[in-house]
């Protein structure tokens, strides 16, 4: 099963000519052999959230609705909690890596966390979407857990890397819209 993505093609064709290659990019990894289409767009949406394009997001929830009904709802959310802790777990565990001291280390974050235990989708579905934003905000430790964190609950290699050329295309298309 695909899911039809009239908003995003009515947003993609605005691209200039200049990134030509950029348009054909969004249809090839979102129509990836190693995820379900509501994992490539869930995955495609939480970027464009983390990245705060509103057209991209706009259109992303637009064709999840249309293409999903009623089970959009938990992927919606998913993108949205999961871009919300990732924009402040790849700022503090930037930090703590870049900064290597052990005295920071030993410290309890003492930020809540709880819904990457507890996705309205699944773990494999939240990850997945946690390691496309540690991909955009170039965090390693978080992409080196999130990694980890994907093989532990069953997904390949093979869709670890499909998450990521998602996030590069959806990181493409915000430098391409009118700014």
């Amino acid at each position: 099963m695909s899911i039809a993505t009239p908003a995003l093609d009515a947003l993609r064709d605005t691209l200039p000519d200049d990134l030509k290659d950029i348009r054909l990019n969004v249809a090839s990894v979102l129509a990836g052999e190693n995820l379900t289409p509501a994992q490539a767009l869930g995955t495609a949406l939480a970027s464009a959230r983390f990245l705060r394009c509103r057209p991209l997001v706009e259109a992303f929830e637009s064709d999840l609705r249309a293409g999903l009904g009623d089970a959009a709802a938990p992927v919606l959310s998913d993108a949205l909690a999961s871009a919300g802790l990732m924009a402040m777990n790849t700022v503090y565990y930037r930090f703590r890596h870049m900064i290597h001291k052990e005295s920071y280390d030993a410290r309890p974050p003492r930020l809540r966390m709880s819904r990457m235990i507890q996705p309205a989708t699944t773990k494999l579905d939240f990850e997945l979407m946690s390691l496309a934003c540690a991909a955009l905000a170039g965090c390693e430790l978080c992409l080196q857990n999130h990694e980890k964190s994907l093989l532990h609950v069953g997904a390949s290699e093979e869709a670890c890397h499909d998450a990521v050329r998602i996030a590069a295309v959806v990181s493409a298309v915000v430098c391409g819209l009118p700014a």
